[in-house]
């Protein structure tokens, strides 16, 4: 009987890190639990559910439309350290940005690894922000139209990271300065007004099986 529960406490743990988000079981106008939305540095996030007649998925997005030094979303229930997150990401507009990307390894709105694209600059861009301050690791030209669906993807294992766009790998490379494990989530910057869909994330971290405490059998009593 342990070793069946045991089984079933893995495969719920398994179930729980990896997930597809389509936002379509949300309710339209509101956040969704679990995920916490917030800005790095001034300003407001402003991350809703949001019926879209262009969504990936229909009928719903994740969308931020309010202005902030760098606006995030993320899903705070889960945690790791080794693995992938990804999702759909259509720049819509903003005078001074068009952006949206991805978090990982997110401990705080200070701290967390960052992958994005940007429509006005047209490349992919990876940062790791600590202390709040956003510091570039490194970034590559990349035609992102707007108003169109692009598919970003990050693989992360120990200190390699993998930036996959539209299908393209476009960033491979190794950085420590975040090991441990974080949250996973959407991220803007200033004024842009982005839509997500399908935000889907895996997590590789090991796990050690729960043991079972078995009782020790009596010996029997040898007669003298």
């Amino acid at each position: 009987m342990r070793t069946v529960l045991s089984v079933l406490l893995l495969f719920l743990f398994f179930s729980a890190q990896a997930e597809l988000e389509n936002f379509d079981k949300l309710t339209a106008g509101d956040l969704g639990s679990p995920w916490v939305a917030g800005v790095t540095g001034r300003g407001q996030a402003q991350c809703t559910v949001t019926k879209f007649e262009n969504a990936f998925s229909k009928p719903n997005v994740l969308k931020q439309s309010k202005e902030g030094t760098f606006p995030y979303c993320v899903r705070k229930d889960v945690s790791f350290a080794d693995g992938s997150v990804e999702s759909r990401i259509m720049p819509i507009s903003g005078n001074e940005d068009q952006a949206g990307g991805l978090v990982w390894r997110f401990k705080d709105g200070d701290n967390y690894y960052l992958a994005r694209i940007n429509a006005l600059e047209n490349n992919v861009s990876l940062f790791y922000v600590e202390a709040g301050k956003r510091k570039t690791i490194k970034y590559t030209d990349a035609p992102v139209a707007k108003d169109q669906w692009h598919l970003l993807k990050v693989e992360f294992k120990g200190a390699r990271i993998k930036i996959i766009y539209d299908g393209k790998n476009c960033i491979e490379l190794d950085d420590d300065h975040i090991a441990t494990a974080g949250a996973v989530g959407v991220w803007t910057k200033a004024d842009s007004i982005t839509a997500f869909d399908d935000f889907n994330y895996q997590s590789d971290d090991k796990v050690v099986p729960p043991t079972t405490s078995a009782k020790p059998k009596k010996q029997k009593e040898k007669k003298k």
